[in-house]
């Protein structure tokens, strides 16, 4: 095993009971080609480090703090003039503070308003985690990946998928499949249990919202089922309000599930959990104000897919 080899990973969950079969540890990995407008995990994007701006921690209004501001070598970090209760009471200059490699502004926020979203593990840390929580994982439960996009850092993934098979680990991933073929395949071949998003079936439509066709992720499923690969594989299906929620859509996905031989989804509710992390990070959340989504909507999606004989979960009632 590689010790040294790392992979940026921006979260770590256990008792993770959706993501897999039994209850699992849950690994967010940084980095992912997709930029889907509606992402709950905005953080995860980025393959560097971000610097998260919680304005509930920050104290400047409160005991005028400026340490951050001081500090900055770029001037990035100003007061915002708005004092409404509402408004954020610092503005950063992300185009600064992406580029930044030493970000002394953590140093000094002593109230965690500043923080990092990112951390360098080693392929032994994560395996330390692992041991350290097989315990309660139960005789089903295993090691989950998820991001952003955990197959697309594939030389840490490698090393580490290797390093669960010689532990006789149960591995799951949450993937979009937009990465290069041999490489998808190639980690494929180590997962038992995985979920593959499928956003949109036109693959214009498919870029507008997240900035990618769906050329690449369609060929990888289609070449996933063809390898006869050993693992069980459920699609996923997130219910988008006026993008992909159409009737003519879910026939699509539905069609070419039967071309494949394919026989489980699972359709997601929208949500705005995200909500929060994309203001953290100085982003503009345009999902801001939609609403979940209506029960009727995803019973009727539901039954679309029924009809065609294909297993469909609603949220997360996706039987493992």
């Amino acid at each position: 095993m590689d010790k040294e080899l790392k992979g940026l990973v921006f979260d770590i969950q256990g008792y993770s009971v959706h993501d897999g079969p039994g209850c699992r540890t849950l690994v967010f990995m940084k980095g992912c080609p997709l930029h889907c407008e509606w992402c709950s995990n905005p953080e995860g994007m980025r393959t560097t480090q971000d610097v998260l701006f919680r304005n509930t921690k920050c104290v400047n209004r409160k005991n005028g703090c400026t340490r951050c501001l001081d500090i900055c070598p770029y001037h990035a970090i100003v007061q915002n003039p708005d004092e409404s209760e509402d408004a954020q009471q610092l503005l950063i200059d992300r185009s600064f503070c992406n580029r930044c490699e030493r970000h002394e502004c953590l140093s000094v926020c002593y109230f965690e308003g500043l923080r990092y979203c990112g951390e360098w593990r080693s392929v032994s840390d994560l395996m330390h985690v692992f041991e350290r929580n097989r315990h309660y994982w139960g005789t089903r439960g295993g090691a989950s990946f998820s991001g952003g996009e955990p197959l697309l850092q594939y030389e840490f993934m490698r090393a580490l998928f290797k390093a669960c098979r010689e532990a006789n680990m149960h591995i799951a991933v949450e993937t979009t499949a937009h990465i290069q073929p041999d490489r998808f395949l190639d980690l494929m071949s180590m997962v038992d249990f995985a979920f593959i998003d499928v956003k949109h079936m036109d693959s214009q439509r498919h870029r507008e919202k997240t900035g990618v066709n769906n050329d690449l992720i369609l060929r990888n499923i289609e070449a996933l089922v063809k390898s006869r690969w050993p693992g069980r594989l459920v699609l996923r299906f997130p219910v988008i309000e006026d993008y992909n929620d159409t009737d003519e859509n879910i026939e699509a996905v539905a069609a070419f599930m039967q071309r494949l031989g394919l026989f489980e989804i699972n359709i997601l509710p929208f949500h705005r959990l995200g909500d929060t992390k994309w203001t953290q990070l100085g982003k503009e959340y345009l999902y801001h104000h939609h609403t979940s989504t209506p029960e009727e909507k995803l019973f009727h999606i539901q039954d679309i897919f029924l009809n065609k004989h294909i297993a469909c979960y609603v949220g997360s009632d996706t039987p493992f």
